[in-house]
């Protein structure tokens, strides 16, 4: 039967009549990932969602498929390998979603600057290299300011060296989840949205074995039994596990709001995907990305604790998005009046890890000290002039030093990693990570 209205209601009678191996909660990237691979293992797999599949923030992304380039400003090179090889792998599977698109990175004379321009084409190099790009119609490129200003005249111009171009990737984050859920479908898993998890079941030692579900639209309760339960719930993973109450609870997440403001590109042309420092010397970096005949631009990365549900785009956000792109682009000057449509999403951030892709830092990594990364340029730079030795750049890089980690980790410093943990009494929980390396998240192996 076509996966449909109608075929749920055959799901629904599946779900409460066929024991599973595998119940997931949650039908995001991370949920619809799990499902797929789960149900093309031949586990027999079951999807709950109380939205709508990709409803949360699997449909609220900044909409690219990235390799987070700025994580090589602190040399986190596994992140960045993890990012790129899978982001070509995302590609191959859909590659009528994910879409190559070179990114334009200018780069400015700023005492703040993620990078210079010799730094970010040692940057931009190593990233090809990891992408396996290198020598291809996707390898990057630097082009001077008046090439830039010739491809985006409302840049600004003041103390503008030059621009980066390498590639990234412009997704349909909703239709990528709804592709996985659909395959998932297809290979036999049993997956129904507006399905709520409102309790845990156990057996006779105390182990979870199922749910207590309820179907938001006919009002309906029932039960779903499962050898495993995994809950996949994003920014909800702990408000489900609260669920579990023969269980200690553990926080797991800390989220954060990000907002993006859409407005018409007769009002912020830009002919490609640009990504810059916001130039308010906060240490972050703003997309601004053209697609069908409008712009958006964000986002923000702000501490949560309101409606999971409904999360809003308030005039704090509003405000600094607009002094970001206006310092960027200063004779736009876009206004409140401009802004046609936005929306805002929660990151489910893992609390005890630091940084973000959004801010130059990989899971685990501190900040690499300016004297150590500068020391490390001087000396390529050496080498590159014949005057210093391959060891030397070794050893420049071995001896980098990390920056003491702050007391209180600010939100733009949570990791974007992702983390599997199974409670004392069985149950599953998958949190964390990005839509990029969905597919790396998987436990499947450990089912």
């Amino acid at each position: 039967m076509t996966f449909s209205k109608t075929s749920r209601q055959q799901t629904i009678q599946d779900l409460k009549n066929e024991p599973l191996d595998l119940l997931i909660i949650g039908g995001g990237i991370t949920g619809a990932g799990v499902a797929i691979q789960a149900a093309a293992s031949g586990i027999k797999t079951g999807l709950i969602e109380m939205q709508d599949f990709a409803e949360g923030t699997s449909s609220r992304s900044t909409k690219l498929v990235h390799g987070g380039i700025r994580y090589l400003k602190t040399f986190d090179v596994g992140v960045v390998a993890d990012t790129v090889s899978e982001r070509a792998v995302v590609q191959g599977i859909a590659p009528h979603i994910p879409r190559p698109t070179p990114m334009l990175l200018p780069i400015y004379d700023e005492p703040e600057a993620t990078y210079d321009m010799f730094s970010v084409k040692i940057a931009m190099d190593l990233y090809d290299q990891l992408a396996g790009v290198t020598g291809t119609q996707y390898a990057n490129y630097t082009i001077d300011r008046n090439e830039v200003l010739q491809r985006e005249p409302g840049l600004k111009a003041d103390k503008l060296k030059g621009a980066g171009v390498y590639l990234d990737f412009v997704n349909n984050d909703a239709r990528l989840v709804i592709e996985n859920i659909k395959e998932a479908d297809e290979l036999g898993a049993h997956v129904a949205s507006h399905v709520k998890a409102v309790g845990m079941t156990y057996d006779a030692q105390g182990r979870v074995n199922g749910l207590e579900a309820h179907d938001e639209l006919t009002d309906e309760t029932f039960k779903i039994n499962a050898k495993l339960v995994i809950n996949t719930a994003g920014p909800w993973v702990d408000k489900v596990n609260a669920l579990n109450t023969k269980a200690p609870k553990h926080e797991t997440l800390r989220p954060t709001k990000g907002i993006h403001l859409v407005v018409d590109d007769s009002r912020l042309p830009v002919p490609q995907p640009t990504y810059f420092d916001s130039g308010l010397h906060d240490g972050r970096m703003i997309f601004v990305v053209p697609r069908e005949g409008k712009t958006y631009f964000g986002t923000t990365d702000t501490d949560y604790t309101g409606d999971y549900k409904h999360p809003r785009v308030e005039q704090p956000d509003v405000d600094y998005l607009l002094k970001a792109v206006n310092n960027r682009y200063p004779n736009v000057q876009i206004k409140l009046a401009d802004i046609e449509a936005s929306w805002a999403g929660l990151r489910p951030l893992i609390a005890n890890n630091g940084s973000s892709d959004y801010n130059g830092g990989g899971a685990n990594a501190g900040k690499v000290s300016e004297e150590s990364f500068n020391h490390l340029i001087d000396t390529v730079n050496n080498f590159e002039n014949k005057t210093a030795v391959r060891g030397d750049v070794e050893k420049a890089i071995s001896q980098l030093k990390t920056a003491h980690a702050e007391e209180t980790t600010n939100p733009s410093q949570v990791s974007r990693g992702s983390d599997l943990k199974t409670a004392e009494n069985g149950l599953l929980t998958l949190s964390g990570g990005k839509i990029t390396d969905y597919r790396k998240m998987q436990p499947v192996r450990l089912i």
